[in-house]
């Protein structure tokens, strides 16, 4: 039934999500440099490819030359490999032109591996724009809840956080919107993310109507704007 209350989560089937690139990547402009250094995911989730093309045991890929200031790493789940400790320490001491790298993990962490020690290391080995993904279920809330709260006692703060979401899923908008709720709360940002890699203004819907598609978008862009302006910059306008 459309848009009913559902916590069991789906069994691992074959994704309708397109297969995400496989094996090292490096490539850089003028300002930044984008690498991926390691595959593989335990979470087997149905809307992911990661799992099913790479299987579930973590994989380091060489870490290349790092040869920009700003770096932007692809790795799908990258805080669930037993090495993960030792690869921030090892990114953090690299040095480009004698000063200091700054990284982003563009896929997003998962909360279900971040302990406090890799929140600080997070921190010091200067990651920036967290991202969480909160793709399953409203009843995560207590498990993303500490997760944010790991971040922001390592030194982030919260409105330097963004919860990615999955939409136009099997996790009713509903239940979407219980989260933006929260996240309000919490202060972070969020981004929605749509199921098969779809990207507007070319979203069909799959799971949720077209209405509820572009409402949440609407809500999601008004939200962000009152997490980091403080203040709704469009009013009166």
């Amino acid at each position: 039934m459309q848009g009913r209350l559902i916590n069991e989560e789906p069994k691992a089937t074959p994704s309708l999500a397109r297969p995400y690139a496989r094996g090292p990547y490096n490539k850089c402009n003028d300002e930044e440099q984008w690498i991926r250094i390691g595959e593989g995911c335990p979470n087997r989730c149905p809307y992911c490819r990661e799992s099913v093309e790479c299987g579930v045991d973590p994989i380091y890929l060489p870490i290349p030359e790092i040869v920009r200031n700003k770096v932007k790493i692809l790795d799908m789940n990258p805080l669930f490999k037993p090495r993960a400790a030792e690869i921030l320490k090892d990114l953090g001491s690299r040095r480009v032109a004698g000063k200091v790298v700054h990284y982003e993990y563009i896929c997003g962490i998962d909360y279900r591996f971040l302990t406090p020690e890799l929140a600080v290391l997070l921190k010091e080995n200067r990651f920036e724009n967290i991202r969480l993904a909160w793709d399953w279920y409203f009843n995560h809330q207590m498990k993303v809840k500490d997760a944010v709260k790991m971040l922001v006692k390592a030194g982030y703060s919260s409105d330097d956080l963004t919860v990615f979401m999955i939409c136009n899923w099997k996790v009713p908008y509903e239940q979407n919107m219980m989260k933006l709720d929260l996240c309000k709360i919490w202060r972070v940002k969020v981004a929605d993310c749509y199921f098969d890699n779809q990207l507007a203004p070319n979203i069909k819907p799959i799971h949720w109507t077209d209405t509820q598609i572009k409402d949440f978008r609407a809500r999601c862009r008004k939200h962000n704007q009152l997490v980091g302006f403080g203040i709704d910059p469009e009013y009166g306008k």
